[in-house]
């Protein structure tokens, strides 16, 4: 958890430049061809800001930026109105190696996929405002340096291989690190085949490495490129505060140790997936998913398992969820030879309504199960008597639709144990000392939190 604030900490700082960068500018140069574009980007100086007036422009070589702004005044590339300037054809943005303190603004991508790429050495970058619809196979943008951030974009209608969002790093196993994914908008990944998130962050290879990416305040629905929507392949990265929205795919923790997954909404979606060690999972909502929360049943364990292998879940705290009128609650699947679990941690969670509780088909070793709530699902399943009371909630629905625990709950106050990492509540409300069971906290204290809708995501949301 200490690696993952000071990755957190360190992105504040690193980026606190991008969210006034229009104040910074010392002036604006318009041009209206592909040639003077690139030729404005070659001879840019830090604070300038260069203009493609309106139109579609079709492209047959890359559009290199490899230059250098600074933190108080970046260069930025942007189009006169977000969305009506169309770049189409075989090549996109790159980002080179020198580049650094860059901001590409307000584009729409139709262009060939897996074009748009930051490379290895650049830094400090930031892709806004910014529509991608690319066409072909491959990632429509691919992140390899470190200190960049993707925000308040739409990655829309793919129907082919490739991710969305692509988060690697240099060649070998070392991960791009500090990514910063936020307030964007996923819209209709349909059903593809293996290779097809919409955002993988590392692959097998890579998987023991940090990328200390943070992704948050995102919206995703209907995408189901591939069961696994977000694809964690690293480590020490958090996921927190998304809303995983009608027909999209799990979250999947495939790979990697140390990440957090935290005050998320999944509603009508395959909600989470684990493998790997360390993990705390908290603070989520799950509602009408199938399943809630899937605990991997492993075939090795790695080290010194080949890193393709599904990585036995040891030591994962799974704890502070409310799970309703899920189809599915907490499973774990069978598998043939399976290794199953290790020391896993299931308390204080609140399940109401759905199918069987929980129902593992599989081996957990010296779990702890203890502290939970569960209620009118079908059968409690094969947690232990011990780990859970049959009590009712005393859930209510608010005006969006969300439940929450109601003055005179047993849920309040009742929590076992001690979670450090527990501060506040789904909803951002301060927990108590002894906090109560389940995502939510009893307070009237103000939201910080909530189900995303489309206006506070993309590229017209407002900050």
């Amino acid at each position: 958890m200490r690696l993952l604030l000071v990755s957190f900490f360190s992105i504040l700082m690193i980026t606190n430049f991008l969210t006034n960068t229009t104040l910074a500018q010392e002036s604006s140069i318009f041009v209206n061809s592909l040639t003077s574009l690139q030729d404005a980007i070659n001879n840019a100086t830090p604070g300038e800001k260069i203009i493609l007036k309106d139109g579609v422009y079709t492209t047959d070589k890359k559009i290199l930026i490899d230059k250098m702004g600074s933190i108080s005044k970046p260069i930025v590339i942007a189009a006169k109105t977000i969305g009506r300037v169309e770049i189409n054809g075989l090549e996109g943005f790159e980002l080179g190696n020198s580049a650094a303190y860059v901001v590409v603004q307000g584009f729409k991508f139709t262009h060939q996929s897996g074009k748009t790429k930051i490379s290895v050495g650049a830094n400090h970058c930031r892709i806004t405002r910014n529509i991608f619809e690319c066409t072909g196979k491959g990632a429509y943008l691919t992140v390899n340096g470190d200190d960049n951030q993707i925000d308040y974009n739409t990655f829309q209608n793919k129907f082919t291989e490739g991710q969305m969002i692509s988060v690697q790093g240099p060649g070998g196993s070392e991960m791009a690190k500090r990514t910063w994914i936020h307030h964007n908008y996923f819209y209709k990944f349909t059903p593809t085949s293996n290779n097809c998130s919409s955002i993988q962050v590392g692959f097998s290879g890579r998987s023991l490495s940090s990328a200390f990416t943070i992704v948050e305040h995102n919206l995703f629905s209907h995408t189901r490129g591939e069961n696994e929507n977000i694809c964690n392949k690293s480590c020490d990265n958090i996921y927190r505060f998304n809303t995983f929205a009608e027909g999209v795919s799990e979250l999947s923790l495939r790979h990697g140790n140390r990440c957090e997954v935290y005050a998320n909404f999944f509603v009508g979606s395959e909600g989470i997936r684990f493998y790997g060690d360390n993990h705390n999972i908290y603070n989520n909502y799950f509602e009408k998913c199938s399943p809630a929360i899937s605990i991997g049943n492993g075939d090795g364990i790695i080290p010194p398992d080949k890193l393709v292998m599904h990585d036995r879940p040891d030591s994962v705290q799974v704890s502070f969820n409310t799970l309703i009128n899920n189809k599915v609650n907490v499973i774990m699947t069978n598998r043939k030879e399976g290794l199953g679990a290790t020391f896993i941690m299931f308390s204080n969670n609140v399940i109401q309504g759905g199918g069987s509780a929980v129902k593992i088909s599989g081996t957990i070793i010296s779990p702890t199960w203890e502290g939970n709530i569960i209620w009118t699902t079908d059968g409690v399943g094969t947690i232990p008597q011990s780990g859970y009371k049959s009590i009712d909630p005393l859930l209510k629905q608010d005006n969006k639709g969300v439940y929450h625990i109601q003055a005179g709950s047993p849920a309040i106050g009742k929590s076992i144990g001690y979670f450090p990492y527990l501060t506040v509540d789904f909803e951002g409300q301060p927990r108590s000392a002894r906090p109560d069971i389940g995502a939510d906290q009893l307070s009237s204290t103000t939201k910080s939190n909530h189900i995303l809708t489309t206006e506070e995501v993309g590229p017209n949301a407002r900050f």
